[in-house]
């Protein structure tokens, strides 16, 4: 499983930038729109420190960490839905992410052109929000249309047209699905199911100049702006100058900006968050592991992220906690202790259990 998250914004917001720091590619970032015509999509590791611990206790190999892929999208501009600049091309690069990341522009600079003349994050998170709903409207328009004629024959689809005219009712309002459909009543696993683009989880990444990086005030401020969404702040360029630093270095770097962690190790934990997601962890003397699941989710579901006969096949699961295995040192130690346990069809995953499964096909 691997989480996929979409990079939205208007042009010369600074989202070309990031991807290329997030992905240490060498993407086409220029200074005029549309620079991003294809959808680039980059595999990115998630900070995990506990795999270096890992693998010093297994004498593993190799480390594997829970991997996000970010999609970086064309640019959107007003009047998207209706065709203007590339039109709905972005929407299709949209519906296969599991979140959507907006990059805003904060930071000012005479040189990059802005596409509407100002800077103004509010108005460019509205222009967005205000495209992805006009683009849900049109794609619901044609779903009540068929789901109408099918009401009338099967009793079965009369639930699915509820719920789309109530999705529309939401989205009429200027609203979100994700924001405020629950409250309204609609199903947002049926919605999404119609390929409605603002059932998915927003996630905002303002892009500051450095002097802002430290200026809580002003996070705060474009903080409210987004609320209750999470907001990551950064500044795109300099995080491509900590990709070049040793770890070092650029801890350094960032603790001269008043920050301990840089905005896209953030992004990527915010990212997993929001979307409910976590990580057990396998090791051994070949690797040390991290897999991705939902929280809530049971030791054989676990089990079937790795391979489906892990799961068809689960008999049970030894498990110890990574923070009790890197106090002890060793498993052996742990178990000596008692801190190594079974674990059932029943066990619901904790994020940081090392695990063993065991089974049978």
């Amino acid at each position: 499983m691997a989480l996929t998250i979409g990079i939205v914004g208007l042009p010369n917001v600074g989202k070309s930038t990031m991807f290329n720091a997030l992905t240490k590619n060498n993407v086409l970032a220029a200074n005029y729109p549309f620079a991003t015509i294809d959808p680039n999509v980059g595999v990115v590791p998630l900070p995990d420190e506990r795999l270096g611990r890992l693998a010093e206790i297994f004498s593993s190999e190799k480390i594997l960490p829970a991997t996000v892929s970010f999609v970086d999208i064309a640019g959107i501009v007003r009047g998207a839905s209706e065709g203007e600049g590339l039109g709905n091309k972005f929407l299709a690069n949209i519906r296969e992410a599991d979140a959507i990341c907006q990059v805003v522009r904060a930071f000012e600079d005479g040189d990059v052109v802005h596409v509407d003349g100002k800077v103004s994050p509010g108005s460019d998170i509205e222009t967005i929000h205000t495209e992805l709903i006009l683009a849900d409207l049109q794609t619901l328009e044609k779903a009540v249309a068929r789901l109408e004629k099918e009401a009338r024959i099967k009793k079965e689809s009369k639930p699915l047209l509820e719920n789309a005219l109530a999705a529309q009712k939401v989205l009429e309002d200027g609203r979100t699905l994700y924001a405020a459909g629950a409250a309204a009543g609609v199903d947002l696993g049926l919605a999404s199911g119609l390929g409605l683009l603002t059932t998915k989880p927003f996630i905002f990444v303002f892009n500051l100049d450095e002097d802002q990086l430290a200026d809580a005030e002003l996070h705060a401020r474009l903080g409210e702006l987004v609320a209750p969404a999470e907001a990551v702040f950064l500044n795109a360029k300099l995080e491509m100058d900590l990709m070049e630093m040793s770890p070092e270095d650029a801890l350094e770097m960032l603790q001269s900006f008043g920050a301990e962690e840089s905005g896209l190790d953030q992004l990527a934990r915010i990212g997993f968050r929001t979307l409910g997601l976590q990580t057990y962890l396998t090791a051994g003397p070949k690797e040390s592991r991290a897999w991705t699941i939902h929280q809530g989710w049971t030791a054989p579901q676990a089990a079937g992220v790795i391979h489906t006969d892990f799961q068809r096949g689960f008999i049970k699961a030894e498990i110890v906690s990574f923070s009790d295995l890197d106090e002890l040192g060793s498993m052996a130690a742990a178990k000596a202790a008692g801190k190594a346990r079974i674990e059932g069809k029943e066990y619901v995953m904790q994020d940081g259990d090392v695990v063993e499964f065991r089974f049978n096909v």
